[in-house]
């Protein structure tokens, strides 16, 4: 029986290597053009100006253990030290020193559940409970006067958590007010409409520093005679407001990102105008503005600091008080550069999150 020749199978070919080689890349990205490499030499010379003396500062001459001011002065160098002594005074304020071990569990309390609600595992119903629960915790450590806890004023409290608390009731209350405000700004009732509008643009033409002075010096004179608001608690209703109005923008862009065959479908299915912003609109406006209001939430907790203009004991404020002591004059840049690594490390852990959950969400226009 005659054999049949089968055609030549083609020999395999590898895919084609895409590597480059460092100088490659670097002028291609680096040296492409005159103007780039400009760029390049003067972020050279640049670093090179500032990153040894910042290293130098801050690790080579620094003084960590001081039993004095003295100790540090003449070094050259960052004098951690001062941070080590006045660390506790700094982290929370003017709060008892026998008792500061209850702020610290109410930081740790609020931290845990906060990281709890950013993983998707735990969406269930029992989250929003444990948010009562924890919250309810938080209250009884700070203020104390049950379970054998010693009362402490909230005059006293300060440090990061309290600048924990005025960010965490402010988003969680500023967000569900901001939905609201932009569902009513593209209300088909003139009165909501003309309502929210005003609000959003009262509340964004002037800064959170008036709204602040406002509370603390105006809200008292419109109370009945005999009835008082708390400071701080008028403090968290300035920032709620302020950052509400904000809120409610960002949401509105997201609407109007919306196509309108969305709604059309909706309204073809019968649902109610509840049931569609609940389950078809709203999901979708709010992963198109994840950045934005990231942004939004980034910008509460720093502008959380602005309380120290009515006398809040906030993280900045306990950081000016420990510079107050006499014998340890003259080093608010080290106080300065702690504080901020803070404030960088929770607003750098929001923007990874913000990244994060737009890549999850990120379900529309794939290929």
């Amino acid at each position: 029986m005659a054999s049949v020749d089968h055609p030549a199978q083609p020999a395999e070919q590898q895919a084609p290597n895409k590597s480059i080689s460092a100088w490659a890349w670097a002028r291609a990205q680096l040296f492409s053009s005159p103007f780039n490499t400009l760029l390049t030499m003067l972020s050279v010379w640049l670093l090179l100006a500032t990153v040894p003396a910042m290293i130098e500062w801050l690790f080579i001459k620094s003084t960590v253990n001081a039993t004095s001011a003295q100790d540090c002065r003449g070094t050259g160098g960052a004098c951690w030290a001062f941070i080590i002594e006045k660390h506790r005074l700094i982290l929370f304020g003017l709060y008892p020193y026998d008792e500061q071990w209850r702020p610290l569990l109410a930081t740790l309390l609020l931290l845990a559940v906060i990281i709890m609600s950013g993983n998707r595992k735990f969406w269930h119903p029992w989250l929003a409970l444990l948010w009562v629960v924890t919250l309810t915790a938080v209250g009884v450590l700070m203020w104390g006067g049950v379970l054998g806890l010693t009362y402490v004023e909230n005059s006293l409290w300060g440090g990061l958590p309290l600048t924990l608390i005025l960010s965490t009731f402010g988003v969680a209350f500023a967000f569900p007010i901001g939905v609201l405000l932009a569902l009513g700004r593209r209300s088909h009732m003139p009165a909501i409409k003309s309502i929210c509008i005003v609000y959003i643009e009262l509340i964004r033409g002037v800064p959170l520093i008036s709204l602040l002075f406002m509370s603390a010096v105006m809200l008292p004179l419109f109370l009945p005679e005999g009835m008082s608001v708390d400071k701080l608690l008028r403090a968290q209703i300035a920032i709620i407001l302020f950052a509400a109005a904000y809120i409610a923008e960002t949401v509105r862009g997201g609407l109007q990102a919306i196509p309108k065959g969305q709604y059309e479908g909706a309204d073809s299915i019968g649902l109610t105008y509840w049931q569609m912003m609940r389950l078809v609109i709203l999901p979708q406006a709010l992963k198109i503005v994840i950045p934005p209001m990231v942004g939004i939430f980034i910008a509460m907790f720093k502008d959380t600091s602005l309380v120290v203009i009515i006398g809040i004991f906030d993280l900045t404020q306990a950081a000016k008080a420990a510079l107050a002591d006499q014998a340890w004059r003259g080093f608010s840049t080290e106080v300065y550069v702690f504080i901020s690594l803070i404030y960088f490390g929770f607003c750098y852990s929001m923007s990874k999150y913000s990244q994060s959950l737009e890549r999850r969400l990120a379900t529309d226009h794939q290929r």
